[in-house]
C-alpha cells in the first residue's frame, strides 16, 4: 500500500485537543465517511454515484495533528495509488473551514493596574509559565516589570508611527552658552562604551542611565579579531580583555529543521569556530567601561530617566528625573547622544513610521544544572530551529557557554514591525518556558534560574547613506537607536564595536571644529552598502502580519542559504556573517541560490512585494556602484 502527503498545515493555536474536537465532531467533509482515530479522523471514500457505497479501503485519506512548540500542526495523507473521490476539493474545504475556525491571532497586552498586587499576581492568569519560573529568579519581580514596561513602551511606538511623542525640541534664543558637558549620553549599555572611549580623549562626558548601572538584560557575544578595535582604540588593555571573557568555545553550530524539506532543501551543519565565540561578562565589562569613565573625568547618573530635551544655537538642555527620589533634573550639554535603543522616543520623533523596519522580540535566560550528556560547553548553538513556523513566526534558538557550568539561551524570531502584531516579549516568554524540553532534552524545574535575558533588537532597510534621520542639531544616535546592527544576527554590540573606530574619529572631528548641525552629523553613520544589501535575508524570515505561508517555508529558504555556507571554505561563512561581504563574494551566493531553489525569488516576491523588491534592487545598485569606486579608485596591490 502506498503513501502519499497530501497537505501540511500550521494552525497557530497551543489548543490542539480543541482542534481535535472540532476536526471530529463540527467538520464534516464533502464527501466520504468520517471515522474517528486518536489523533484526527479517517475519511473513507465512497462511490460518487452513491451517497452509501464505500470506495476500497486503500483510497482513504487519514487526517491527524501533532503539537510542537505551542503550535498545532495538520497533515493529510492518502493511502492507496489512485486519488481519493473528489480530493481536491475535500482538501479545498478542510483549509477553508480550518482558517475560518483558526484564525492567526496576534496576543495584546493586558493593562495592569500594580498599585495593590504584584507583577506576578497580575500576569499569572495571562502568562503561568512566565511567572512561575521568573519567581525563580533572584530578581524577577524587578526583571519582569521591565520585560512588561519594554513591550509596553515598545507597542505604543509602534501604535502611533505617525504622532510619536514629542521630547526634542528646538529654541532660536538661549539663555547660556555654557554647557556642563561636552558628550551626554542617554542609555548606559552600548553608551557606556562610546562614553568611556570619548571621556579618554578628553571630553567632558556625562552618562545616564534609568536602571541601576552595571545591569542589563542581554548577554554580548563576539570574535577576538572584532573585540580587537576596542584594544586598538585604548579602551582595554589584552589583559583586561582576558579577564572578562566568560567562555570561548571551540566551535558554533547553525542547523535549521528540515524533516519537511524538500530533499535538495536539506542541509549539512554549519560550522563557525570564530563567530560570536567568545562570551562577554557583561557585568564585568560594563563595570570597567565605568571604571575607565569615571577615571578619565566623566560621571554617571543611574536610576535616571530622560524627559525631553531642548535645543538651540549654542548647545542641549536635558530635563531629567531621579526614579528614586522622584527628583527633576536639569543639565546642559553640547552634544546629546541617543543609547536608548528600540524605547528611544527620540528615534521615532526623528523618524516616524520609517524608525524600524524589522525586530526580533528575543527573550531567554541564563541558568545552570543542564546536563552535560545534553550539550557540551565547549560549543555554541548560534542559530538553530527544531521546528517549522509557529503562530506566524520562525522560532529560532541561540545557545552560549557562559561562565563556569553557566548557559544562555535565547529564543527569537525576526518581525515585520506592524501596529497590529509589534511582536510580544511576554507570550514569547510563555513559549521559550515551555518548549524548552522540546530544543534540549531537560526538566525545567530542575534547572537554576540565575537572570532573564530579553529586548527588541531593532533593523533598518538601509537604502542609501541618507534615507534615515540619525540625528539633529546637537543630537546623533548610536547602537540600536541608530538601527545599527547586522541583518542577518542582529547584534547591535558587535556593529557598534565593528564601527567604533570610524565613529569616533569622525565624531571627535565634529566636536573640535563645533560641527554640530544636523546635516554634519548626520554624516556620522556606519553606513555599509554591503550590509544594506543583506536586509532582504531578514525580510525572507519574517511571515508577514495577515500572510499564512507553508509551514516549512522559512525553513526552506534558510537550508538554501545555509547549506551554500556550510558548503563553502570556512571563510566565506565567517566574512558573511561578519558584515565583511564583498559584491564577487555576495553574487555568487546569491546565483548559488537561484540554482539550488529555482523557486527562492518567487517565495521572496511573495513575502517582501513588490515595493521592497525594488527598494533592494536600489541597494543591490549601490553596492555595484560602490563595488565599482573600490576597484577603480582604490585597487588591491
Amino acid at each position: 500500500m502506498e503513501m502519499k502527503e497530501l497537505l501540511y498545515l500550521e494552525i497557530p493555536t497551543p489548543e490542539t485537543t480543541a482542534v481535535c474536537k472540532w476536526l471530529q465532531q463540527k467538520w464534516n467533509p464533502t464527501l466520504g465517511n468520517k471515522i474517528m482515530t486518536p489523533d484526527g479522523i479517517r475519511v473513507q471514500g465512497i462511490d460518487e454515484t452513491s451517497s452509501s457505497v464505500p470506495c476500497i479501503p486503500e483510497n482513504d485519506l487519514s487526517i491527524f495533528l501533532w503539537s510542537v512548540q505551542r503550535t498545532t500542526y495538520l497533515k493529510v495523507f492518502r493511502w492507496g495509488k489512485s486519488p481519493f473521490p473528489s480530493e481536491k476539493r475535500v482538501i479545498e474545504q478542510l483549509i477553508q473551514e480550518i482558517r475560518t475556525e483558526f484564525p492567526p491571532q496576534y496576543p495584546q497586552l493586558p493593562e495592569l493596574d500594580l498599585s495593590n498586587q504584584s507583577i506576578f499576581a497580575a500576569l499569572a492568569p495571562y502568562y503561568p509559565q512566565t511567572v512561575h519560573f521568573f519567581q525563580k529568579m533572584p530578581q524577577g519581580e524587578t526583571d519582569l516589570r521591565r520585560v512588561y514596561w519594554w513591550e509596553k513602551r515598545w507597542r505604543e511606538s509602534v501604535k502611533n508611527p505617525q504622532q510619536p511623542k514629542q521630547v526634542i525640541c528646538s529654541v532660536q534664543g538661549s539663555n547660556s552658552q555654557v554647557t556642563d558637558y561636552d558628550l551626554i549620553y542617554i542609555g548606559g549599555a552600548l553608551g557606556a562604551v562610546h562614553a568611556a572611549v570619548m571621556a579618554q580623549l578628553g571630553y567632558r562626558v556625562l552618562l545616564v542611565e534609568r536602571l541601576a548601572f552595571g545591569r542589563m538584560n542581554r548577554e554580548w557575544n563576539i570574535s577576538r579579531g572584532e573585540f580587537q578595535s576596542l584594544i586598538d582604540l585604548g579602551l582595554f588593555t589584552q589583559t583586561e580583555f582576558e579577564s572578562i571573557i566568560a567562555r570561548e568555545y571551540v566551535d558554533g553550530f547553525s542547523k535549521f529543521f528540515d524533516g519537511n524539506n524538500s530533499p535538495h532543501l536539506k542541509a549539512d551543519v554549519l560550522h563557525t569556530p570564530t563567530v560570536l565565540n567568545i562570551a562577554i561578562d557583561s557585568t564585568k565589562f560594563l563595570g570597567l567601561c565605568g571604571e575607565k569613565l569615571l577615571k578619565a573625568g566623566g560621571e554617571i547618573w543611574d536610576k535616571t530617566e530622560f524627559i525631553k530635551a531642548e535645543i538651540d544655537p549654542n548647545g542641549v538642555t536635558l530635563d531629567l528625573v531621579n526614579l528614586d527620589t522622584g527628583e527633576p533634573k536639569q543639565v546642559r550639554g553640547r552634544l546629546l547622544m541617543d543609547a536608548m535603543g528600540t524605547t528611544s522616543p527620540i528615534a521615532w520623533q526623528l523618524n516616524g513610521k520609517q524608525t524600524f523596519n524589522s525586530v526580533c522580540p528575543t527573550v531567554g535566560a541564563i541558568i545552570e544544572g543542564l546536563s552535560s550528556e545534553v550539550w557540551d560547553a565547549k560549543y555554541g548553538d548560534v542559530l538553530n530551529s527544531h521546528g517549522d513556523i509557529s503562530r506566524g513566526r520562525q522560532l529560532i534558538w541561540e545557545l552560549f557557554p557562559g561562565e563556569g557550568n553557566e548557559l544562555t539561551f535565547y529564543l527569537f524570531h525576526y518581525h515585520e514591525v506592524h501596529p497590529d502584531n509589534p511582536g510580544s516579549l511576554l507570550e514569547m516568554y510563555e513559549d521559550f518556558f515551555t518548549i524548552l524540553p522540546e530544543y534540549r532534552r531537560c526538566d525545567v524545574e530542575n534547572l537554576v534560574w540565575k537572570k532573564p535575558t530579553f529586548g527588541y533588537i531593532p533593523g533598518h532597510f538601509t537604502m542609501g547613506k541618507r534615507d534615515r534621520l540619525v540625528a539633529f542639531d546637537r543630537l546623533l544616535a548610536i547602537g540600536d537607536a541608530a538601527s545599527l546592527q547586522s541583518p542577518l544576527i542582529f547584534t547591535g554590540f558587535g556593529s557598534l564595536v565593528r564601527n567604533l573606530g570610524k565613529l569616533t574619529r569622525l565624531l571627535d572631528k565634529a566636536l573640535k571644529n563645533d560641527n554640530l548641525t544636523a546635516e554634519n552629523l548626520n554624516k556620522i553613520r556606519a553606513y555599509q552598502s554591503n550590509v544594506a544589501v543583506t536586509w532582504l535575508f531578514s525580510k525572507g524570515m519574517m511571515v508577514p502580519t495577515g500572510k499564512v505561508l507553508p509551514p516549512q517555508r522559512i525553513n526552506e529558504m534558510l537550508n538554501t542559504f545555509f547549506g551554500l555556507l556550510a558548503d563553502s571554505p570556512p571563510e566565506v561563512s565567517d566574512t558573511f556573517i561578519k558584515d565583511k561581504t564583498t559584491w564577487l563574494m555576495f553574487t555568487r551566493l546569491a546565483l548559488k541560490a537561484a540554482r539550488k531553489n529555482p523557486i527562492l525569488l518567487l517565495w521572496i516576491w511573495e513575502m517582501a512585494g513588490s515595493k521592497d523588491i525594488l527598494r533592494w534592487l536600489r541597494s543591490y545598485f549601490n553596492f555595484s556602484l560602490d563595488a565599482l569606486k573600490n576597484a577603480l579608485f582604490f585597487p588591491k596591490e
